[in-house]
């Protein structure tokens, strides 16, 4: 066996015990570079889910009173334990996702994870005093955790989103069952086990990797007190609505639309290498940039420098030090992304620049697309209007300023917007009109890190991740009056 595919360990974690086997059966997983089978991994059922739930539940009041200061320290021994395993860590995210191992490495041995972050927190979450009449009363609030916090993630960056939902849940007191999805469940599986190895009691954290059975017990279940969902708006609205039998509140993270607006004035360079982004993981994030919204006056100028700098990215083995885009997830994602580029080449939708095929050669067994550019793309078409998920630029040009805006928020999505211009005054202006719960200019992405707050609007979701925001939304606030003699 490739040594590196040893590293794919497959497992449940439940409390503080391995299961080999689920009631949901077994499922292979097939390596998106390769197309080949690399591994087989259980996966759970509903009793499974009830267990995890069980445990979860069982360990909460513990964790919750364990002292702060001794909370502080598992969870900073976590993102110790991250950058520590960077290079394990990317080499499974290549395996399972086809993340460039490069780039992965990169991001999770440098900087303060969200871990880290979110344990500065613990001993500053404090409730508030309530004037009352002299000698009436004595009000106050307590902040308490909500309870069993259900992490339902998607696959495109299993150890990023881990990080934006389990690490606030901890800090907040919270226990958590993850529930990885079926293409990527290994990562959040070698989480838990590091999670054991950084002292963090059985049941805290809850491993149960599961399909969409999985997903709607788990939204069902009445012992989850709060739900947080990363993934496609479709899914998530099943997931609201099985939630809704319990009341279980939400808190999700949905998918984009996102559009970068350059104006005339704006520095191209700098346009052009933010554009690129559409590529960053292969174009699966709900923030990429991935429509282009270009003034008229240098719309000429910045397609003469974008289809050959997005031609130069280098697509490949994503265990090669200078790849910069892996494959997608798998072959349905593949075929679903060249239909829709199909569709709006034949369509008239706009006019395809560059890409739109399979690649072959050493590539061919393997789900590898190239980035993928149309120019004057009509903005109420399908391209311009639907999540691609996949490595495809649309670009749209605009006469003016409000167009711009109104293109901009022409979609049911507002997770993130980009404009790029030296005018700070219409950047300021331009960013109070964008339907968008993330704003960058000037090539800044979004969003700017854990302390900062996240989160999308309209179809993009709701609730936060980052900063106070993110970590008060696994807090409830609890009123205490207190009647004076």
């Amino acid at each position: 066996m490739d040594e590196r595919v040893a590293l794919l360990r497959p497992g449940l974690l439940i409390g503080d015990e391995w299961r080999t086997a689920g009631s949901g059966g077994e499922i292979d997983h097939v390596n998106p570079s390769t197309g080949k089978r690399q591994a087989t991994f259980p996966i759970a059922g509903s009793a499974e889910i009830d267990d995890a739930v069980g445990a979860a539940r069982a360990a909460l009041r513990s964790w919750r009173q364990t002292v702060p200061v001794a909370r502080r320290a598992v969870l900073n021994r976590i993102g110790e334990l991250i950058r520590e395993h960077a290079d394990e860590l990317a080499t499974i995210n290549a395996l399972e996702v086809g993340t460039p191992a490069a780039l992965s490495r990169m991001r999770y041995a440098a900087g303060i994870t969200a871990f880290e972050y979110h344990a500065g927190w613990i001993d500053r979450l404090t409730g508030d005093t309530i004037p009352m009449g002299p000698g009436q009363a004595l009000d106050f609030t307590l902040l308490e955790p909500v309870g069993v916090v259900a992490a339902i993630l998607t696959w495109n960056h299993p150890l990023a989103n881990i990080q934006m939902v389990v690490a606030p849940a901890l800090a907040a007191g919270c226990s958590v069952v993850i529930k990885p999805p079926e293409a990527a469940p290994f990562a959040c599986l070698r989480f838990g086990q590091l999670c054991e190895e950084a002292g963090l009691p059985p049941g805290v954290v809850n491993v149960v990797p599961g399909g969409p059975d999985a997903g709607d017990a788990l939204a069902r279940h009445p012992g989850v007190d709060k739900i947080s969902f990363v993934g496609g708006g479709a899914i998530g609205a099943r997931i609201q609505a099985a939630a809704a039998a319990s009341l279980t509140p939400l808190v999700l993270e949905l998918g984009g639309k996102s559009a970068a607006i350059v104006f005339p004035d704006a520095n191209l360079d700098t346009a052009v290498r933010f554009a690129v982004g559409v590529t960053g993981n292969s174009g699966q994030g709900c923030t990429v940039p991935s429509r282009l919204l270009v003034h008229e006056d240098v719309y000429d100028e910045v397609i003469e420098r974008m289809v050959p700098a997005l031609a130069a990215v280098k697509v490949g083995d994503p265990f090669e030090e200078d790849t910069l885009m892996g494959p997608v997830i798998n072959e349905a994602a593949c075929t679903r992304i060249l239909e829709l580029v199909a569709r709006a080449r034949d369509g008239g939708a706009g006019t395809l620049l560059c890409g739109g095929e399979r690649l072959g050669g050493s590539l061919a067994d393997g789900w590898f697309l190239p980035p993928t550019v149309f120019g004057d793309v009509d903005p109420t078409s399908e391209l311009a209007q639907e999540e691609v998920f996949g490595p495809v630029l649309a670009i749209t040009r605009f006469a003016d300023e409000e167009e711009a805006i109104a293109l901009a928020n022409g979609t049911r999505y507002g997770l993130a917007a980009y404009l790029i211009t030296q005018d700070i005054d219409r950047a300021l202006r331009v960013a109070s009109e964008l339907d968008a719960g993330n704003i960058g200019i000037n090539g800044a992405g979004a969003p700017a890190g854990w302390s900062a707050p996240s989160g999308g609007v309209k179809h993009s979701g709701y609730g936060k991740v980052g900063g106070r925001e993110g970590i008060m939304e696994y807090i409830r606030t609890k009123n205490v009056l207190v009647a004076l003699s």
